[in-house]
């Protein structure tokens, strides 16, 4: 208590610390205005309440006026378009010419034609380039074409349909055989082939649709299935017809089995009964199958007994009799001349009873047996 009560006169009132704050406002505002009052040099002077160097650097006085920033150009973007995100900016703004692609980058080489593209000109079939197809299971094939028609040598234009997708070598091979073989079989008999009707070329799938079967060529693009031709006076010819004229589907047989290495048609295997199988599948030892059956066509009423002999037939040969035959047929004759009344030597009743065997002696036990019962024999059938 006492110690508080000797320093009690050491407080400021409060009326002295106000006084001292006023003293120095007016001190330093007189400060101020001597430094305006001074000239250029002495107002680029930085000022100091205290002379103690640059450290206690407070401001500076600038004579000159600063520069504002020049008006934004009409032709610069605006602010938003700078705050929009990347995901909204435009597509078709100009990419920097450091993401351009470098000039000195090769190409992608474009495949050659092959030599069976090229002779497979437009003069010979309508066969266009398609891509290569890679499907499941080994299916697919390159060297494509789709096959829509064949040229004849004289620019006749033989239309396939539908459009075959097939290998070049086999649409070559087909080309080959409709201006070869068939367009001079349909001109002998009096008209022109328009149309080679396409049963099925290109599908992937194994031998005969049969589930888990081998690849068939089909798959491959390797194979043509044809079932007619159509010709310009509007009749066809349907290759599997037992009523199409013999002679015109054994040519045919002939000229496929020629070319082809794979031929099925009827009685081959029952898959082929309706159309014509054609590939170029590669055999071992270059072997070659052709199995076409040409059938003739049935009659329309099965006979079920035969014909009637016609009157005006020559009479039936008969072989002339030997001796031994004439002898033979003596012994009848003689036979019925025994058995007439007049004849002398017709036996008496009494010789025909003398003639029957005595009856069976009795038996052991004294008594007579019964006579047996002849049974008559039947002929088996």
């Amino acid at each position: 208590m006492d110690l508080i009560a000797e320093n009690g006169h050491r407080k400021w009132p409060d009326g002295d610390i106000r006084r001292a704050g006023a003293a120095m406002v007016s001190g330093l505002t007189a400060l101020l205005l001597l430094g305006m009052q001074a000239g250029p040099a002495a107002a680029a002077k930085p000022l100091y309440l205290i002379d103690d160097g640059p450290a206690k650097l407070w401001g500076t006085v600038h004579a000159a006026k600063i520069p504002l920033p020049r008006p934004r150009p009409a032709e610069a973007p605006s602010a938003d378009d700078d705050h929009r995100p990347a995901a909204a900016q435009p597509a078709d703004q100009d990419k920097p010419s450091e993401q351009a692609a470098p000039v000195d980058s090769p190409a992608p080489a474009t495949p050659q034609p092959s030599a069976c593209r090229l002779a497979l000109s437009d003069d010979i079939a309508i066969a266009p380039s398609i891509p290569d197809i890679k499907g499941p299971g080994g299916c697919g094939g390159t060297d494509l074409v789709r096959l829509e028609a064949i040229m004849l040598p004289d620019k006749h234009r033989v239309a396939v349909t539908p459009a075959a997708t097939l290998r070049c070598a086999m649409a070559s091979a087909i080309a080959d055989w409709v201006r070869t073989d068939v367009a001079p079989l349909t001109q002998k008999l009096g008209s022109e082939i328009t149309t080679l009707d396409n049963f099925d070329s290109y599908e992937c799938r194994g031998f005969n649709r049969v589930p888990g079967a081998h690849l068939s060529e089909h798959g491959r693009a390797n194979a043509l299935d044809v079932r007619a031709f159509k010709l310009a006076d509007g009749s066809s010819i349907t290759l599997t017809d037992p009523h199409v004229a013999r002679e015109t589907r054994e040519a045919v047989l002939q000229s496929v089995c020629a070319r082809f290495v794979t031929v099925l048609g009827p009685g081959s295997d029952g898959y082929h009964e309706e159309h014509i199988h054609l590939d170029l599948m590669e055999h071992q030892n270059k072997f070659k199958l052709c199995h076409w059956e040409i059938y003739d066509p049935l009659p329309q009423v099965a006979p079920l007994m035969p014909a009637e002999r016609p009157e005006d037939a020559p009479p039936r040969e008969v072989a002339a009799k030997s001796e031994g035959d004439k002898g033979d047929a003596a012994k009848p004759a003689a036979a019925e001349t025994e058995g007439k009344p007049g004849d002398k030597s017709e036996a008496k009743p009494d010789d025909k009873a003398d003639d029957k065997p005595d009856a069976d002696p009795p038996s052991a036990t004294g008594t007579a047996s019964k006579p047996t019962k002849k049974r008559r024999r039947t002929g088996a059938f």
